[in-house]
C-alpha cells in the first residue's frame, strides 16, 4: 500500500507544481528563451508518459527508501538529487546535440526540476506517513 500511496500522492503534488510552473510562473521564461522551439500545443501522450515514468523512478529511488528509513532528510536530499540528475540529463543532452539550444534555459530548468522534485518528495513523505492505512517500517 505504501508504494501506491506514495505514487498517487506524488503524482498529485508534482502535477500541481508542474502545472503552476509550466502554465503560469515559468511559462514567460520558456517563451522568451525557447520561442519557436515550443509547440503550440503540448503532446499530451508524451507528457503523460513522462509523468508516469518519472513517478515510478521517484517512488522507487526516493520515496519508498525515505519512508522505510523514516527520514524526511533522506526524502529531501534524494528528491533534490533525483530531480537534478533527471533534469540535467534532458537539458545537458539537448545542449550537447541540438543546434542553437538556448543555454540560458539550462540552469533555470535544472533548478526547477531539482526544487520541484525535492518539494514533491517532502510533501509526499509527510502525507504518506500520516495516512493510517500505510504500514510503517519495523
Amino acid at each position: 500500500m505504501k508504494w501506491i500511496a506514495a505514487y498517487a500522492v506524488a503524482g498529485v503534488v508534482f502535477g500541481l507544481l508542474d502545472f503552476l510552473w509550466l502554465g503560469k510562473v515559468g511559462r514567460p521564461l520558456y517563451d522568451a528563451r525557447m520561442g519557436d522551439w515550443l509547440a503550440a500545443k503540448p503532446n499530451m501522450t508524451a507528457a503523460i508518459l513522462f509523468y508516469l515514468l518519472y513517478l515510478v523512478g521517484l517512488t522507487y529511488f526516493v520515496l519508498v527508501p525515505a519512508l522505510d528509513a523514516e527520514s524526511l532528510g533522506k526524502a529531501a536530499l534524494s528528491g533534490f538529487l533525483f530531480g537534478l540528475v533527471a533534469y540535467a540529463t534532458w537539458n545537458l543532452t539537448n545542449l550537447a546535440v541540438l543546434k542553437d539550444f538556448p543555454s540560458s534555459i539550462v540552469p533555470i530548468d535544472m533548478a526547477w526540476g531539482s526544487l520541484a522534485t525535492m518539494t514533491t518528495s517532502i510533501v509526499t513523505f509527510l502525507i504518506v506517513r500520516a495516512l493510517p492505512f500505510v504500514e510503517r517500517a519495523p
